[in-house]
């Protein structure tokens, strides 16, 4: 009885070999549906499927890689914010980033600006792994391949120094959080909102709708007119002949009331500045009045402020020099 055994094990792994091949050669697929079927023919249309199958599975699990990634660094940065400002506390005096506190609609351009592009990243990570594993597959040997890759990175790295640097600015601009998509800045290119900003360039689009493509490389000093806070800055010129205590009791009086107006009062953060007279001139004499606001809204501010004080100079019969 148990030499049968052997006899038929043994013609059994005769039929495996010569269906399947020798052992570590032949397929999970194939040895399997043999083993199954005792069936040389299906044992080889399994062997066929085997490696269209392999790369299919690995296609689909790096799609779910992909998704994976996204949906661990969307909560990354929702938190993101928050883990920022809780450096502030570690080392009063040292941070590596900007550690001021931030306005929720600030906090969510700049998890939006962050998210983007690390998404990107892992995409192209996760990707380039699963093209590397399908290639070898494939039966691609991949030692040259890498050994040429990178020579090939060395030589770019030499010939594409800018397209380094254009790469480390982007990075420490997202840490540093010194704008994101949504802020209005001056790079000295050019002046506009940005659009996008990836880890080689920046697209701004400015007054005139035109869109500008700066790389990172080329921003060697940044004005961000979207942190925290702006300032209205207005100039108000009277006469020689009105009085300036009035003119400045006026002047508070009626950025007050701004203050105070359910349309414009939100964009205020502060009580009004007068600050005085400003300047002399042959024809008026200047008074300055500050307004700090909310980001990208001091000119929202200054415009209705303009118009409240040429109401309540003519009222109080203040005179305004044409010139």
């Amino acid at each position: 009885m148990a030499a049968s055994l052997v006899l038929a094990a043994g013609a059994n792994d005769a039929g495996l070999v010569a269906a399947c091949g020798p052992k570590g050669d032949r397929s999970w697929m194939c040895s399997t549906v043999y083993r199954i079927t005792g069936d040389a023919t299906a044992a080889d249309v399994a062997d066929a499927l085997a490696k269209p199958i392999r790369i299919l599975v690995i296609l689909v699990v790096a799609w779910i890689a992909v998704l994976i990634s996204r949906a661990i660094i969307s909560r990354f940065v929702r938190h993101l914010s928050g883990g920022v400002e809780r450096l502030a506390t570690l080392r009063p005096g040292v941070a590596i980033v900007d550690t001021a506190r931030m306005t929720p609609e600030r906090s969510a351009r700049r998890a939006a600006t962050i998210g983007a592009v690390l998404r990107n990243i892992a995409a192209v990570l996760i990707w380039s792994i699963a093209v590397l594993t399908i290639l070898e597959e494939l039966g691609v040997n991949l030692a040259p391949l890498l050994a040429g890759a990178g020579i090939a990175g060395i030589a770019i790295g030499f010939g594409a120094q800018s397209l380094v640097r254009d790469f480390l600015t982007g990075l420490l601009m997202l840490v540093e959080d010194q704008y994101g998509v949504g802020d209005v800045i001056d790079v000295g290119l050019a002046t506009g909102t940005v659009e996008a900003l990836s880890l080689r360039t920046t697209r701004l689009r400015d007054l005139e709708g035109v869109v500008w493509h700066v790389p990172n490389g080329e921003v060697h000093r940044v004005g961000n007119k979207s942190q925290q806070w702006a300032r209205a800055l207005v100039d108000v010129g009277i006469g020689y002949d009105a009085d300036v205590d009035t003119a400045i009791e006026v002047i508070k009086g009626a950025a007050n009331a701004l203050r105070r107006d359910d349309e414009y009062g939100r964009y205020i953060l502060d009580e009004p500045d007068v600050l005085g007279i400003e300047s002399l001139s042959p024809e008026r004499v200047v008074i300055r009045i500050v307004v700090r606001t909310q980001p990208q809204e001091q000119a929202r501010v200054a415009r209705a402020l303009r118009a409240r004080l040429k109401v309540a100079l003519d009222e109080a019969g203040i005179p305004v020099p044409a010139s």
